[in-house]
This record gives structure tokens, C-alpha cells and sequence, in this order.
């Protein structure tokens, strides 16, 4: 059973994390993104994070190398540029940690949010 488990939590924390940028796309950019998107973007960023993970040990520069490579993966899939895609980031990570809470309270389940740093 404990592989279904994982698999379960595996969804429910990309679902968390593709609802979190979606929340943020929405915010910055203030029109109506794909859900689409936002899941490639969640999925490409976990991707991205579990294999340059590695940089994340590298003390001072590692996360902020690994931050920019996230924040890089939301540009390649929103317009706007950097600034805007470091905006839409900054808000999914709030939106991701009012998500855990709201989940966490609810008894739901306690997960991370995968394709969201640091959640």
C-alpha cells in the first residue's frame, strides 16, 4: 500500500504547487492564465529541482542558483519576462503556504508542494 500512498501524496503536492502558481499567474499577470501551464510549470519545476538538487549544497549560492532556475522555468512558461515571473513565483510561494495551512487545518493531509521551492 505504501507506494499508492506516495503516489497519492506525489499528485496531491503537484496539484498544490500547479494550484499555487496558477494563484500567482492570475495575480500578476491580472487576467485569466491556463491551469495547463501551470501544472507543466509545476511538473518541469519539480523535474528541475530533483535534478540540479545537487546545487542547492554549495553554501550561499546553491539556492540562489536553484531559485533562478525555477524562476526560469515560470518565464519559459508565462509572458512577461523575469521581473514578472520572479513576481509570479514570490506569490505562488505565498499561495502555496495558504494552501498547506488551509490542508493542514482541515486535517486533509500534510504535504509539500511539489514544483514550488521551499514549501
Amino acid at each position: 500500500m505504501a507506494p499508492i500512498d506516495g503516489l497519492v501524496v506525489g499528485i496531491v503536492s503537484l496539484l498544490v504547487g500547479a494550484l499555487a502558481i496558477h494563484i500567482g499567474a492570475k495575480l500578476v499577470l491580472r487576467k485569466d492564465p491556463s491551469f495547463t501551464n501551470a501544472v507543466i510549470a509545476a511538473g518541469v519545476g519539480a523535474l528541475v529541482y530533483a535534478l540540479f538538487g545537487f546545487l542547492g549544497g554549495i553554501p550561499v549560492v546553491g539556492p540562489a542558483l536553484l531559485l533562478v532556475l525555477w524562476i526560469g522555468v515560470v518565464n519559459w512558461r508565462y509572458p512577461g519576462g523575469w521581473l514578472r515571473a520572479g513576481a509570479i513565483g514570490f506569490a505562488a510561494w505565498l499561495a502555496a503556504i495558504v494552501l498547506l495551512w488551509i490542508l493542514s487545518i482541515a486535517n486533509v493531509v500534510d504535504v509539500g508542494a511539489l514544483g514550488v521551492p521551499g514549501v
